[in-house]
């Protein structure tokens, strides 16, 4: 089906990161995921093509741009080319919401020229070690000192959280109420080499190798009250507000993954012979691909018209959580079937299918486990 999501611009802009990713990425991903992320001047390469500031203000040093189409043409071309940005993806899909809607005019104008340049970047520190999903548990505190909070407790599964210069860690400023266990929460912008602040373990994933994700500790980290994020106590408010965005990317990659994999198929089979006739001349090739083809088109379709409704301010967070949900679930059974279709190559780093594979596995976790969506699914329907 005829595609209608991009224009000129995003044509011209996808060539361009194109470009980028096979003369700075791809020659050197095997370094990165043997390194388990990029080296900390890649992220300077990235400000200068000017991708970490384009949904910035102009004011701030970005290009203003509200479409997250933008974002959309990043995912597919890392996804052609089976490699990712390392901490890019938490930097501007996650962390800038945050302080584009919740940053005063004075955190802005210190954050945001440096958050473009790849001079600060950026994680989010939200999970803690038993607690999971369940935010309103967690035991991170941080108690007002004059002028400063006092930070302690630590966080894992932190992405970007090794190479960061600045963390927005969601700390308890005050207790639960017995009407709201979600009370009391807010978020720091905290610098990373603060006295007290600790990266511990780079965690080893089976998937996503060249991104760093670690466990964090805070040891009474003194925080400028001047870096809370928004309001005191207004913390759980402001993480669900950008759970919809977040979702979407995660469904935006999902799909890119998907649509590649039957890319490195066909073009897998193609190529490989089988008792002399290619493997793509067999029946059952042809069926599977077909089969893969139309859940791609259909994960298309529904990302399509969920990037037009977040562009359009219309994007709700059942149709995220169905959005996540299903192309999550097409990037499953999809990059699977692909790597069949390898046989035992499918099996070997060597080939990007098998980096799809294990990419893919954490997709139906992060940004909501699929069985939290099928939740807020349900409830959105009435039942």
């Amino acid at each position: 089906m005829r595609r209608t999501l991009f224009n000129e611009d995003h044509e011209a802009f996808r060539e361009t990161i194109r470009d980028f990713i096979e003369a700075e990425v791809a020659p050197v991903y095997a370094e990165w995921e043997a390194a388990g992320h990029p080296p900390r001047e890649f992220y300077y390469k990235l400000g200068e093509l000017g991708v970490l500031g384009i949904q910035v203000p102009e004011e701030y040093g970005g290009a203003g741009e509200t479409s997250f189409k933008y974002q959309a043409v990043i995912s597919e071309e890392c996804a052609r080319a089976g490699v990712s940005l390392g901490g890019y993806g938490v930097h501007v899909n996650l962390v800038l919401p945050y302080l584009l809607k919740y940053g005063n005019e004075e955190q802005k104008k210190r954050w945001l020229p440096p958050f473009v340049s790849g001079e600060m970047m950026t994680a989010i520190a939200m999970t803690e070690p038993g607690t999971g999903s369940d935010l309103a548990g967690m035991q991170t505190t941080a108690k007002r000192d004059g002028d400063h909070y006092i930070l302690n407790g630590a966080k894992t599964f932190i992405t970007g959280g090794v190479l960061a210069d600045r963390v927005l860690v969601v700390a308890r400023t005050s207790p639960p109420t017995p009407e709201n266990r979600r009370a009391g929460l807010s978020i720091l912008v905290v610098d990373t080499k603060s006295e007290g602040y600790s990266v511990g373990r780079k965690l080893e994933k089976i998937g996503l190798r060249s991104s760093d994700t670690a466990e964090l500790s805070f040891s009474d980290v003194r925080v400028p009250v001047a870096d809370l994020l928004g309001e005191e106590g207004r913390g759980f408010e402001y993480l669900t507000h950008n759970l919809a965005e977040e979702r979407l990317g995660i469904a935006m990659t999902s799909y890119a993954s998907a649509a590649a994999a039957v890319e490195f198929a066909k073009r897998y089979v193609q190529e490989r012979t089988v008792f002399g006739k290619p493997v793509a001349s067999f029946q059952n090739t042809k069926f599977v691909l077909a089969e893969c083809a139309t859940e791609v088109e259909a994960a298309r379709s529904m990302v399509d018209r969920a990037i037009e409704a977040l562009d359009a301010g219309e994007l709700t967070p059942a149709d995220a959580a169905m959005a996540k949900l299903f192309c999550t679930e097409v990037q499953a059974r999809v990059v699977d079937k692909c790597l069949q279709l390898h046989g035992g190559y499918g099996y070997i780093l060597e080939y990007p299918i098998a980096r799809l594979y294990t990419d893919a596995r954490v997709s139906r976790i992060y940004g909501g486990t699929s069985e939290v969506l099928k939740t807020i699914i349900a409830k959105s329907i009435g039942v």
